[in-house]
């Protein structure tokens, strides 16, 4: 177990990062939270693109799976969290916290899509991002692409974002069943990203939190390899430690295959 009192982002290529946070105290509530990181290059990649961001502080966590010829993705992935977490890691934030986990993202996006129109080995790069944003007994929950939060809340696994993806909107829209979505060669193509263009819109929720919920913050590596019902029952056995949890999360989506890079961020509100 490792206690750290600053925000770390971390991704470089083929190598493993695990840190547990535990007893963390937020100045402004007196909440106390349980936090787990992983990321893994998977079995086909030779370079790991995902990023992750941890500022517990100011209960701010984000991953990002980068995307671009080249070193382009982990560029992409590494200069989104960089932009987030410099944004938001101030326990004492006086923003309204919708609104600055917005303008984070939206510094994201134009950090990205600078570097990529002024470099152009790094033309066309892009980044998906999910976060999350504990305050006042609240959490809000930010994505653009196919990373996915993931609640667990007394036995129950709720998704609680929708990916921004071809075969998702079509899933919604009832013109494919997500049977269909699981198998179609599309089903990697997204619809938002971060950097890609040079301005985006975030979805981000407000929700409440109670005590024990489990929030998961992933990569399309690990949804891609465990389906839904397999990850309940992940959290159900294994979640007692949260750093058991994510190198079990990693290890069932290597043995699916690990056609991907794999990260799985877990929080946990006590």
């Amino acid at each position: 177990m490792r206690s750290i009192a600053w925000p770390v982002y971390l991704g470089e290529c083929s190598i493993d990062f695990a840190f547990r946070f535990s007893n963390l105290t937020m100045p402004q509530e007196q909440m106390l939270m349980e936090v787990a990181a992983l990321t893994d290059v998977g079995r086909v990649r030779s370079a790991n693109e995902d990023a992750y961001g941890l500022c517990p502080e100011a209960g701010l966590f984000v991953v990002c799976d980068g995307m671009g010829g080249a070193a382009a993705g982990e560029v992409a992935s590494q200069a989104a969290v960089g932009a987030v977490t410099d944004a938001l890691c101030d326990p004492h934030l006086a923003d309204d916290p919708q609104q600055a986990l917005a303008s984070g993202i939206l510094e994201a996006n134009r950090r990205v899509f600078s570097r990529s129109e002024q470099e152009p080995g790094l033309h066309g790069m892009g980044t998906t991002l999910v976060s999350l944003l504990v305050r006042e007994g609240r959490v809000w929950i930010a994505h653009v692409g196919d990373s996915r939060c993931y609640r667990f809340r007394a036995g129950v696994l709720e998704r609680m974002t929708q990916d921004h993806s071809l075969v998702d909107e079509q899933v919604r829209l009832g013109q494919m069943t997500p049977a269909e979505a699981e198998l179609s060669p599309l089903r990697n193509v997204i619809t938002r990203a971060i950097g890609t263009r040079e301005t985006v819109m975030p979805d981000i929720e407000e929700v409440p939190t109670e005590h024990g919920d489990l929030f998961v913050l992933c990569s399309d590596g690990l949804t891609k390899e465990v389906p839904e019902p397999r990850l309940a029952e992940v959290l159900a056995h294994d979640s007692s430690d949260l750093q058991t949890l994510c190198r079990r999360l990693i290890e069932e989506a290597n043995a699916a295959g690990g056609s991907d890079n794999i990260t799985a961020v877990a929080v946990r509100i006590s």
